[in-house]
């Protein structure tokens, strides 16, 4: 038996043997599980198509005659020895006796073989090319010859090393016997190539045996085997004819799928495509499913099954892309990147709140509102995003709350966006006061008034002004407390007219220091006394004579009441 029929034997033995006895193979078979793809334990592993003669039935191309009795289709229909059909070329009566026949498999192969049994005289001289573009471009495969040098420029019989097995070599094997009709000429793919043992890892012969559609050119007949040698001279009328004829033409391999999918079928408009798993799409499962990004595409081995992974996006985002520089720096374990974080998340895995939310720990972070609204004030706040855990805004001096939306103890509001809130001076009037000059008995320096808090008319008569007040600030100047106050209704203003808005009021610190008047920051008050004279203390002034009192909201119909009195002449007569 020659060494091209074992291996064909070999071959066509792939499609029933088990797994375990060729697992070095990789057009090893497998038994088929409920779903050859995946384990009982639902883990991905490697699948691949039944071993076939990707030629049966196909349609083949006879370049030299078309329209000739005997067609190409004979090539691959169901061959038998009982029953031989034989696809037979024009006559031929003139060199060089060039016929091509093309077969189109439709669809990426990954093949082990091409075999052709002849029903003539083998030729003297045939060439083996293959497409993997649906015959757009050519390779040359095989070529037999018995003058390889002189008829394809290659030596015969070259060694086969890792550095030519992409290379077609060219042999005078098919020869040897000389037969005066039939034989087989099998050309096997990966027979004698170095890297065929380690399949898996060998890309180039992962390419080297894809094949979309498969050309033969026979060159020459094998005239001699026949008895009709050519006589110089001889002309075509005088020789019998010359014709090429083959009983079956087969290609043996498995729909191309890389390992992803145990089966192809035909899709909506009639065309081969792999029944693709492991979340991979495309003709030959060559491309990850969308959202399928995590890691990079790659076909599947006998040790991993390589299958796409979903992106994390704690199902905020509907798209990823994958990112090779993140890939290498997490160890090669993730590499997808979320795009258009919804549900205001951010982030690569749209794992944390974007700028102004934060994340509510009540809910997972796969929660449609798993993140909150920060909600920072728009005044008492130093910027608008919060802290992530907290909510805490980040708050200007002197303010307080997780919005920043009130002041902080020991500070008061004020009218100023920049500086909300403002410290409260800690009044020692004592300290301000000269130490020549001790303070008097309080008791008896307050007493014209101390203990005489109500509002009259008598009382409203003798004041120059009569006001409500909230304080806002206070400074010192020399002997003087000097407040900012807001006057928010007028009662009373003998002289210059006041004007609600801000202004000042003047305390003496030696009556501020015993508490007559006794004022507090931030709170409302009626203040009823006397206007200052002079520009170094323009503003309102307050003494132990003056009437302060916290402002109590029922005194506004009895202020007005005083008003109404005043204009009708009744306090000259108070």
């Amino acid at each position: 038996m020659s060494d091209a029929w074992r291996w064909l034997l070999g071959a066509c033995l792939l499609g029933v043997a088990s797994a375990a006895a060729h697992s070095s193979n990789p057009f090893a078979g497998q038994q088929s599980p409920p779903d050859p793809c995946y384990e009982d334990n639902g883990a991905a592993r490697r699948c691949i198509p039944e071993f076939i003669n990707a030629a049966f039935g196909k349609e083949i191309c006879d370049a030299s005659d078309p329209r000739r009795a005997r067609p190409a289709a004979y090539l691959t229909d169901l061959n038998s020895p009982h029953n031989l059909t034989c696809w037979q070329s024009e006559n031929l009566h003139t060199s060089p006796h060039n016929v091509t026949l093309t077969l189109s498999l439709g669809k990426k192969f990954e093949i082990t073989y091409v075999s052709l049994q002849f029903c003539s005289p083998r030729p003297e001289s045939l060439a083996i090319f293959k497409s993997m573009d649906y015959g757009k471009s050519w390779t040359p495969y095989q070529f037999y010859s018995s003058q390889c040098r002189r008829v394809y420029g290659r030596p015969n019989k070259a060694a086969i090393t890792k550095q030519n097995e992409q290379e077609a070599l060219c042999t005078d094997g098919h020869t040897d016997l000389h037969p005066v009709s039939g034989g087989l000429i099998a050309f096997s793919t990966l027979d004698g190539r170095p890297s065929g043992k380690d399949f898996d890892s060998s890309p180039v012969l992962q390419d080297w045996v894809t094949v979309t559609d498969i050309r033969v050119v026979f060159s020459r007949p094998q005239l001699a085997a026949a008895g009709r040698e050519e006589e110089p001279g001889a002309s075509p009328a005088t020789m019998p004819p010359y014709f090429y004829a083959v009983g079956d033409f087969q290609v043996g391999g498995r729909c191309k799928c890389n390992g992803h999918a145990s089966r192809c079928l035909k899709d909506k408009e009639g065309k081969l495509v792999c029944d693709c798993k492991h979340s991979t799409e495309g003709p030959e499962c060559d491309r990850c499913k969308p959202f399928h990004y995590d890691r990079p595409w790659q076909r599947a081995s006998a040790r991993e099954a390589n299958e796409c992974l979903p992106c994390n996006c704690n199902l905020h985002a509907r798209r990823c892309r994958f990112n090779m520089e993140l890939y290498k720096l997490s160890g090669r374990k993730s590499g997808g990147v979320c795009m258009n974080c919804r549900h205001n998340t951010a982030g690569r895995h749209c794992h944390y709140c974007k700028e102004g939310f934060y994340r509510d720990l009540a809910r997972p972070i796969t929660h449609r509102r798993a993140c909150k609204a920060c909600d920072c004030h728009p005044v008492g706040a130093a910027g608008k995003t919060c802290n992530q855990t907290t909510g805490q805004c980040p708050c200007k001096d002197g303010v307080t709350g997780i919005t920043c939306n009130r002041c902080a103890k020991g500070y008061q509001q004020s009218r100023s966006p920049v500086a909300p809130c403002i410290k409260i001076p800690v009044v020692n009037p004592t300290a301000v006061v000269s130490s020549t000059e001790e303070p008097a008995d309080c008791e008896s320096y307050c007493k014209p008034v101390k203990g005489n808090l109500k509002i009259n008319m008598k009382k409203y008569c003798k004041k120059d002004y009569a006001v409500q007040v909230n304080v806002l600030d206070m400074e010192t100047v020399g002997d003087w407390a000097k407040f900012s106050v807001n006057v928010m209704a007028v009662y009373k203003s003998r002289g210059e007219p006041l004007k609600r808005g801000d202004h000042f009021l003047w305390i003496h610190m030696k009556d501020l220091a015993c508490k007559c008047p006794k004022i507090q920051m931030s709170k409302r008050f009626l203040v009823m006394g006397t206007s200052e004279s002079g520009a170094e203390r323009a503003g309102l002034l307050a003494d132990k004579n003056s009437l302060v009192i916290q402002w109590r909201d029922v005194w506004t119909r009895r202020l007005r009441k005083f008003q109404r009195k005043e204009k009708k002449g009744k306090c000259s007569k108070a």
